[in-house]
């Protein structure tokens, strides 16, 4: 971990639960950065790609009941398919085995 990101990571977790904290932008961390901060706080609001914002979550104890984890990958500074965490969504009936 870079001593830039860990001073980072260590700003964004000591912020007040109410504040907003910086949109991360993927392409500006490495995969193992990017997939740590997920680790780290649970879940994250991220811009991947430069899009629009995303939540992600370490693993499924973040969705509710009703919803599954889906994982994701996004472009980091070193990865094109960086595999950062998972995305919590409502289950498609396409989603079952029968």
């Amino acid at each position: 971990m870079t001593r830039r990101y860990a001073l980072a990571l260590c700003a964004a977790l000591s912020t007040p639960a109410g504040a907003q904290s910086p949109l991360i932008a993927t392409q500006r961390l490495t995969c193992a950065d990017a997939m740590g901060l997920v680790k780290a706080r649970g879940s994250v609001l991220i811009s991947p790609g430069g899009g629009p914002a995303e939540r992600f979550v370490r693993d499924r104890s973040q969705c509710t009941l009703s919803e599954i984890a889906e994982l994701r990958f996004v472009p980091t500074r070193d990865n094109p398919e960086c595999p950062i965490g998972y995305r919590c969504r409502e289950p498609e009936f396409g989603d079952w085995d029968w």
